[in-house]
């Protein structure tokens, strides 16, 4: 059985993991945690420096680390990066020490969200919305494969959610 002192957010980019999160932490009396910005905070880098340097696969490593530790935290929301479900040991620690929500939204609700965005290293390049969709092909089975519940923000407001997400908690 799963923590339910643990929400863990798992989805792609732009499916609301943060907004979401930290609305939902704060109805819960629970800390919120952006496993990005966690990680950005203490390297001191931003994530895109951290894969000009060290290229994805270094990303993905310290990304591991980070998430075997923080999966272990009590009365926190965990927004995952969007790529954290690629490593089997993290999908292992998501599915079996918390509840874990899938985030999903549509191709062009994500492309939308993420339009203005420069600074995600992975969307960088000429055609957007095909790096897009080869990047959201390969993660949805294992979004679908670690997630205790699936809500699809493309249409939902984010009040109604929170409220979902804290119906499965009764």
């Amino acid at each position: 059985m799963t923590s339910q002192r643990r929400i863990f957010l798992i989805g792609p980019m732009g499916a609301g993991k943060t907004t979401i999160g930290k609305r939902l932490a704060k109805a819960l009396k629970f800390r919120f945690i952006d496993a990005d910005h966690e990680l950005e905070r203490r390297t001191g880098a931003k994530i895109a420096l951290i894969f000009d340097i060290e290229g994805e696969a270094g990303f993905r490593q310290r990304e591991q680390k980070l998430l075997d530790e923080l999966t272990l935290e009590d009365d926190v929301v965990l927004a995952t990066g969007g790529g954290a479900v690629l490593n089997a040991e993290t999908r292992t620690a998501l599915a079996s020490r918390g509840l874990t929500v899938y985030l999903h939204a549509e191709l062009e609700e994500l492309l939308a969200r993420t339009r203005n965005d420069t600074a995600r290293p992975l969307l960088q390049g000429p055609d957007r919305a095909e790096r897009l969709r080869r990047i959201v092909d390969e993660r949805e089975p294992l979004y679908a494969q670690t997630a205790h519940l699936t809500i699809d923000t493309s249409q939902h407001p984010i009040s109604e959610i929170v409220a979902r997400i804290r119906q499965a908690l009764a």
